[in-house]
């Protein structure tokens, strides 16, 4: 079998007791480490496992899950996931793989950023489609996300937006290269996510959003440290200090804000007053 096994959000101990039976007894057990990262390091995965873990990069998951699934369908492999195994596209993919070679699959599912947003006090169900910010390039910047973003205001939808992060990525001349040199991790901040942004709304002048847009930073959510701090798309530039370490996340809030929304989430406004009052003209469950 494989065992797609979710890792929750934060460290060691989010592991169900399902998942923890799995990872304690399979022959084999890999830990995906690109698409997210928990908050911990793989020697205390490891020590709480009581096992050694083998960490799946990108370049194995998508170009040699062939060792992943050797041996699969004679004994039990577990894949763990940060979060919930079906968070990205990818654990979709090597699913298919699996069928295709006949192997018996189970999931057992987790906490994932998609619903552990909910601490930062906005109702699930008031979100629309979820998009992703990547780093811009002096050639490359990408605004696809911007097309969703306005769909789902166009309805008063929240848009929970998902940051970059760089691990083992090689710079372009080394690829070029073909030297095995890997740049220091990256992850990008809500500071980082909001000025972006800002950038791409200035390019499409479509008013999608602005610098006045009321929006969330959340930072480490599901953790003991976890952080959140609430204000327009351009105080949201200036907090990443407030915020802390990585991972971060950000939510642009839907033009259908619930009163009870904008009380919880007002506790962690940078301006009160000034959100209030944005709210109040703007958001007020138009």
């Amino acid at each position: 079998m494989l065992y797609l096994v979710g890792l929750g959000l934060s460290d060691e101990t989010d592991i169900t007791v399902k998942g923890l039976e799995i990872a304690k007894t399979a022959s084999r057990v890999y830990l995906e480490a690109y698409t997210s990262i928990l908050l911990v390091d793989q020697a205390v995965l490891e020590s709480y496992y009581g096992r050694s873990v083998t960490i799946a990069d990108r370049e194995m998951v998508e170009s040699n899950s062939d060792e992943i699934l050797r041996d699969a369908d004679k004994e039990d492999v577990a894949f763990l996931v940060v979060g919930d195994p079906f968070g990205a596209t990818t654990h979709t993919d090597l699913v298919l793989r699996a069928r295709e070679l006949g192997i018996p699959v189970r999931s057992v599912p987790n906490a994932s950023i998609m619903s552990g947003i909910g601490a930062a006090g906005l109702q699930l169900y008031n979100f629309g489609q979820t998009v992703s910010m990547v780093f811009f390039t002096e050639g490359w910047r990408p605004s696809s996300f911007y097309d969703r973003v306005k769909e789902n205001r166009d309805i008063g939808l929240h848009t929970l937006v998902l940051l970059d992060i760089k691990v083992k990525e090689q710079s372009l001349e080394n690829m070029a290269r073909g030297r095995l040199i890997y740049e220091p991790p990256r992850y990008m901040t809500v500071g980082q996510c909001a000025s972006q942004m800002l950038e791409v709304e200035e390019d499409r002048k479509e008013g999608v959003y602005g610098p006045d847009s009321l929006a969330i930073g959340a930072a480490r959510v599901g953790g003991r440290t976890e952080k959140f701090v609430a204000g327009t798309l351009k105080e949201l530039c200036e907090q990443d200090e407030v915020l802390g370490s990585p991972l971060h996340s950000l939510v642009l809030l839907g033009k259908r804000t619930h009163e009870l929304e904008h009380d919880f989430v007002r506790e962690f406004a940078v301006d009160r007053d000034n959100w209030d009052r944005i709210w109040k003209a703007d958001y007020q469950g138009q």
